[in-house]
C-alpha cells in the first residue's frame, strides 16, 4: 500500500530531527522509504508565538496496515523527544509526524482519521506533497494535491530550503 507522511518540526536541530524520522521510518517493518520532498520552512499554524517548522512529505510503501503505521508514527515520535501534552493541538514539538494518505481508504475514527483532516487546507502539506506527487488524487476529494493547492484561498509562506534523501 501507498501511504504519505507529513514531517514536521519546530523545536531543536529541526532538520537532523526530520532526518532521523526518516532513517526511523525506513526501518519500519514491511515498509519502505521512496521519495521524499524537499525540506520547506512554514510559519506555525494555530499557537503563533513559537519558532517556524521545517515540514516535508515522505511517500511509503507498507504492508502494514493504518493502524499499525500509524503505531509506529507515534513510537518514533516518541523515540524522538515528542511529548503529546493534552489540550496542546498546535504547540511546538521535535518532531511530528502525520499519516496523510493511505491508499484510498478513508477511514474516520477517534484515534485514526485518514485521509488526514486537514490535509486539504495546509499548505505546509500541500506544497511538499504536490512537489513529489502533484496528480495525487484525494480519496474523498476527488481532487489532486495540485489542484487543492491552487484553491487555497489565504497561502502562508512556505519557503523551500534543501533536497533531504
Amino acid at each position: 500500500m501507498r501511504a504519505y507522511v507529513g514531517l514536521g518540526s519546530n523545536l531543536g536541530e529541526r532538520e537532523s530531527h526530520i532526518r532521523l524520522a526518516l532513517e526511523q521510518i525506513a526501518r519500519l517493518p514491511e515498509t519502505a522509504l521512496g521519495r521524499v520532498s524537499s525540506l520547506y520552512d512554514t510559519a506555525p499554524v494555530g499557537e503563533l508565538d513559537q519558532p517556524n517548522f521545517l515540514n516535508a512529505v515522505a511517500a511509503l510503501e507498507t504492508d502494514l496496515t493504518a493502524r499499525q503505521l500509524l503505531w509506529n508514527l507515534l513510537l518514533v515520535e516518541r523515540r524522538l523527544g515528542r511529548v503529546r501534552t493534552p489540550g496542546t493541538r498546535y504547540g511546538p514539538r521535535t518532531i511530528d509526524l502525520d499519516l496523510l494518505l493511505f491508499g484510498d481508504l478513508v477511514v474516520d475514527e477517534p484515534d485514526l482519521q485518514v485521509p488526514h483532516p486537514e490535509l486539504a487546507h495546509r499548505a505546509f502539506v500541500l506544497v511538499p506533497l504536490t512537489e513529489i506527487e502533484p496528480t495525487l488524487l484525494h480519496p474523498v476529494l476527488g481532487e489532486t494535491a495540485m489542484t487543492l493547492l491552487s484553491r487555497l484561498k489565504s497561502r502562508p509562506p512556505v519557503r523551500r530550503m534543501s533536497r533531504l534523501w
